[in-house]
C-alpha cells in the first residue's frame, strides 16, 4: 500500500505543472520516524549527485532529455515511512514543513482528506509566471511521504523523470501498477 501510495503522491506531483525550490528543508525530526518505521525510504539528489546519477544513463534520445532535465534541477528529495501500526508519528511530525509552505508565494493547490485519514496536499511557489518550487505531502493513517522537487522545470517534461532517479514509472494517466515481484 505504501508503494501505491507514495507512486500516486509522486505522479500526482509530476502531472500538475510544478515544480522545486531550494527553501524547503526537511527536518531533524523525519530522523526519528524513520527509527519507528517498518520501511523507510531517503532520497537525497543535490545537483551534483543528480549530475553523477545523470553520466551512468545511455545516449539513446530518451535519455538525453532526461539528462538536459536534470542538468537544471537543483535536487529531488523524498522521504517515505511505513509503520507496523496507527499512531507511531503525527500530523505534528510534518507541521515544520507545512509552516515553511507559508512563506510568500507559496500556494497550496490540491488538499484531498478521507474519513479514513488519508491526506494529501500538494504545494506550489511561482515567482511571476515561472513555477519556482513543488512539495507533496501525503499522509495515511500508517504510512507518511514527503516529495520536494527543487529545480525549474517545465510541465511538459514532468514525464520526462518517469522511471529515472529512483522516481517511479509513470504511464500517461498516472502511476503504472506494478505487480507483486515489482513491488
Amino acid at each position: 500500500m505504501r508503494l501505491i501510495s507514495f507512486k500516486i503522491a509522486l505522479g500526482l506531483a509530476l502531472i500538475l505543472p510544478a515544480w522545486g525550490s531550494d527553501d524547503i528543508k526537511f527536518p531533524a525530526n523525519l530522523d526519528r520516524l524513520a527509527e519507528r518505521a517498518k520501511e523507510s525510504v531517503d532520497v537525497t539528489l543535490d545537483s551534483s549527485m543528480l549530475q553523477l546519477a545523470s553520466g551512468f544513463l545511455s545516449n539513446d534520445p530518451d535519455d538525453r532529455q532526461v539528462k538536459k532535465l536534470v542538468s537544471k534541477l537543483k535536487g529531488i528529495y523524498v522521504r517515505s515511512f511505513e509503520f507496523d501500526k496507527e499512531g507511531q508519528y503525527s500530523m505534528s511530525d510534518v507541521q515544520a514543513i507545512r509552516s515553511q509552505l507559508k512563506a510568500p508565494g507559496w500556494s497550496r493547490i490540491v488538499g484531498v482528506r478521507s474519513t479514513k485519514g488519508e491526506n494529501s496536499e500538494v504545494y506550489l511557489k511561482k515567482t511571476g509566471n515561472e513555477i519556482d518550487g513543488l512539495v507533496v505531502i501525503d499522509a495515511e493513517p500508517k504510512e507518511l511521504t514527503l516529495v520536494h522537487i527543487d529545480g525549474p522545470i517545465n510541465p511538459e517534461e514532468l514525464n520526462e523523470l518517469s522511471g529515472h532517479m529512483g522516481i517511479p514509472k509513470l504511464g500517461k494517466s498516472g502511476p503504472e501498477k506494478r505487480s507483486k515481484e515489482e513491488q
